[in-house]
């Protein structure tokens, strides 16, 4: 969620730019210079005049014209074909900054902007753009930054470019309340700004703060009833006090407004999931699949909803996609050799378990699912020659535990087999020992003692609010 503040769409920052810069250049007194004292003449005539005679108009027309037709750098290049008067307004000079920086050539908007400000050091039109530049410049620019951010806020305190992002740095930081404290400046000044209110809003969201964070939202949404965003937040917000029915509703108008976010769609799935939907969640989860296949997120959920609907093909093949655009997330691999293991299918399972055991080494888990697999495939050897490897790298051998594993690397005797049932029996943790059980019943099952196996995975399947994934093939082993 961070994102939506901290790597807003810099493409719409600089059109915003260019676009404020178009019309504070043409309402704010690019006709004033020639229309006045010229009383002689009706207003509206003069002004008709003053546009047809003014170089500036015809000029900011002709930028018009070319940039409406999607030739950006020959709008920039216009700017060599000034006359040296014109050449020197500061008001067209930003124009051209904002171009350039439309065009990602910040290294010409950072001198051009530099330039300007040695002309009028005040001009906060100018160090408000520098702000924008040294941002887009990325750690290069983090100096002129903090220097432009300054400058304004000495000349304007409650400057909302500046405060705005003073507020988003605390933001990547996680300090909210300072970050809203920001937010809350900028809007004394500007209090229709869209970032400072989607500032206030996010923070406050983080914050817990939901009575403000709703305001913050619905008061975007008076100012432009089109800003998707708000309407996520919104339904981020119904969800919270588990209002599904109007989450649904609220990330579905932000989804008419912008139907290929990813975002929308994973939380649409999330809030169909939660109210039974489980059709709706899938084409949800389905669509972001389909708007940004490179991503592991949405494959991991469809995959735990299919999972939940005993549809394990449909559930392994998003599980082996979650592994495929994200190899670091460990989770999968586990969920992953779950459903290999319910397949039959050994070898992938033993794998997915190696990864997972990569990534934690001190699950028990990992290592007796693994030297199974290796039995499962006829490989007793190379399952004794591992567990010898896990025996060695563990440290603590008085555990149960440990005795598991050296009863799963010697499969007997049967006076170890006597004592781990007697520890399994007293251990305290419900959680520990429904695990052990399963190993347990697992052991036999090995050993083709199907009675003793059977027992063992009842007892597993007896237990109250399991919370370990053995349970579950304890289940399968007990309805086998």
């Amino acid at each position: 969620m961070l994102k939506n503040m901290i790597s807003a769409d810099f493409s719409a920052i600089k059109r915003k730019i260019a676009a404020l810069s178009f019309i504070f250049i043409l309402t704010g007194g690019i006709y004033a210079a020639d229309v006045k004292g010229k009383n002689s003449t009706s207003p509206a005539k003069q002004n008709t005049q003053t546009k047809e005679s003014n170089p500036r108009v015809k000029f900011v027309q002709g930028l018009q014209k070319t940039l409406a037709a999607g030739d950006l750098e020959k709008a920039i290049s216009a700017f060599d074909e000034l006359s040296e008067n014109l050449s020197s307004d500061t008001g067209l000079m930003l124009i051209k900054a904002s171009l350039l920086i439309s065009a990602s050539r910040l290294d010409e908007a950072s001198k051009l902007l530099n330039e300007l400000e040695a002309k009028d050091a005040s001009n906060l039109d100018v160090l408000e753009m520098k702000i924008v530049v040294a941002k887009a410049q990325g750690p290069k620019g983090g100096a002129a930054k903090s220097s432009a951010i300054s400058k304004v806020l000495a000349i304007d305190p409650n400057n909302a470019t500046a405060n705005i992002e003073l507020g988003q740095e605390q933001v990547i930081s996680h300090k909210y309340k300072a970050a809203k404290n920001y937010f809350l400046k900028a809007l004394k000044k500007a209090p229709k700004d869209f970032n400072a209110l989607f500032g206030l809003g996010q923070t406050s969201y983080y914050l817990n703060e939901i009575d403000d964070a709703r305001e913050a939202f619905e008061k975007m949404l008076a100012v432009n009833p089109n800003e998707a965003i708000a309407y996520q937040y919104l339904a981020k917000l119904d969800a919270e006090k588990e209002n599904y029915k109007s989450a649904i509703e609220n990330v579905k108008k932000a989804i008419s407004l912008e139907d290929n976010n990813y975002e929308y769609y994973m939380d649409l799935g999330t809030y169909s999931r939660f109210v039974g939907k489980f059709q709706d969640a899938e084409q949800a989860w389905t669509k972001a699949i389909s708007l940004n296949p490179e991503y592991f997120l949405a494959y991991a959920y469809r995959a735990g909803l299919y999972d939940e609907q005993n549809k394990f093909a449909q559930a392994l093949e998003d599980y082996r996609m979650v592994i495929e655009t994200n190899p670091k997330y460990y989770f999968a691999y586990e969920a992953l050799g779950i459903l290999a293991w319910h397949e039959g299918n050994w070898e992938e399972a033993r794998l997915a378990f190696e990864k997972a055991y990569g990534y934690n080494k001190n699950n028990i888990s990992y290592p007796l699912m693994i030297a199974v697999c290796y039995h499962k495939q006829g490989k007793a050897q190379m399952a004794k020659m591992f567990l010898e490897k896990v025996m060695k790298e563990t440290a603590d051998k008085t555990t149960v535990e440990f005795q598991m594993i050296r009863l799963y690397h010697d499969m007997g005797p049967g006076n170890a087999e006597t004592d781990i049932a007697l520890k399994i029996q007293k251990e305290e943790s419900s959680q520990k020992r429904g695990k052990l059980l399963f190993y347990f019943g697992l052991y036999y099952e090995l050993k083709g003692k199907d009675q003793l196996s059977v027992k063992y995975y009842g007892e597993v399947t007896n237990m109250q609010s399991p919370m370990f994934f053995e349970y579950r093939l304890a289940e399968w082993g007990f309805n086998k």
